[in-house]
């Protein structure tokens, strides 16, 4: 397992880590697999969708904002990040992804984001990579 470090820089944001995942793919050097990304955080996601446009990722940042407030009065948890632990189900902590020819397989437009909730933080990203043969 390699773990992936992503500082974010709001209290909500999704943040473009493709990258840091791409690179981190090739140096399990598995040709044909998937790889298994987990948060190990409870206020922030993973989530796959286009990377092409950046209105994209802040129309989801947006949008999970109006359907799920950040208004600490509404909630019973106590800490004021209820609205981020309930993004966080929402998106989910984890994601799967193809690897091919030892690189990460993704559609023309996408890009994988860590979703932040509750930063600005340092965030871990567990990454394992298993061979399909």
């Amino acid at each position: 397992m390699e773990t992936l470090q992503v500082r974010t820089s709001r209290r909500s944001e999704l943040v473009d880590i493709t990258g840091q995942v791409r690179e981190a793919v090739r140096r399990f050097g598995v040709a044909e697999g998937v790889a298994h990304l987990w948060s190990f955080h409870t206020t922030c996601g993973l989530t796959v969708n286009e990377g092409a446009d950046p209105d994209v990722a802040r129309d989801i940042d947006w949008k999970l904002g109006e359907l799920v407030p950040h208004d600490e009065s509404s909630y019973r948890h106590a800490e004021g990040n209820s609205d981020s632990h309930v993004k966080t189900s929402l998106v989910n902590p984890g994601a799967t992804l193809l690897v091919s020819k030892g690189e990460l397989v993704l559609g023309t437009w996408q890009a994988v984001f860590l979703a932040e909730f509750d930063g600005p933080r340092t965030r871990k990203v567990g990454l394992q990579v298993v061979s399909a043969g």
